[in-house]
């Protein structure tokens, strides 16, 4: 059956394995647009000065306002790392604060980063097929690729929750996903800077 988009509902096919939605654009964040994000600066600089590539992409619906109505988006993150940091994403709070999300894993391996704004408590949750991760309103939360093929996933939020990215830039997150041993481990940030100067 043909998939349609309608006045009253949509149906639309998506890939899972590389996060294409139906007559949607992809909307691209290359490793120049992440500046900040990553805890290792220098090695940051010297991928940045290499190339740029497609760290992550999204595809989405988000043209229903109103109360009760919702968005969806399918994302998708590259394998890879910058120093020994894993891939991830911008991450964000909602602009409307007490507005949650759904995270549901369809493919590959990875994690998300949960951080209440107002404790700063943080917390890594595991994010891959066949799991569900809720994000409760005024949280931050970043997406990571801890894996070797891209992590696929999608996001439904309400369509009054919007994006707020310069709040998540100025302080980051606590916490950092990063390889040690062969092995993703979940390390504090200050911990984790700590450890580089002293390997210097």
């Amino acid at each position: 059956m043909k998939s349609a988009t309608l006045a009253l509902g949509s149906s639309l096919r998506f890939d899972s394995h590389t996060a294409a939605l139906e007559g949607q654009p992809e909307n691209q964040r290359r490793l120049s647009s992440l500046p900040g994000c990553f805890a290792d600066d220098a090695a940051y600089r010297a991928a940045l000065a290499k190339g740029d590539p497609v760290l992550y992409a999204t595809s989405g619906v988000e043209t229903a306002t109103g109360d009760g109505q919702l968005h969806y988006v399918i994302g998708t993150i590259e394998p890879g790392k910058i120093g020994n940091e894993y891939y991830m994403t911008k991450g964000h709070l909602h602009a409307w604060r007490p507005a949650a999300e759904v995270y549901i894993g369809l493919s590959g391996e990875g994690m998300m980063l949960l951080q209440d704004e107002e404790t700063g408590e943080c917390i890594a949750l595991p994010l891959a097929a066949e799991r569900v991760v809720y994000v409760p309103g005024f949280t931050a939360h970043r997406t990571i690729n801890t894996g070797s093929e891209p992590l696929v996933y999608w996001g439904v939020l309400s369509s009054a929750a919007g994006h707020d990215y310069g709040s998540v830039a100025d302080s980051n997150f606590a916490l950092v996903a990063v390889e040690v041993d062969g092995k993703a481990q979940v390390m504090q940030r200050a911990a984790w800077l700590q450890r580089m100067a002293q390997a210097k």
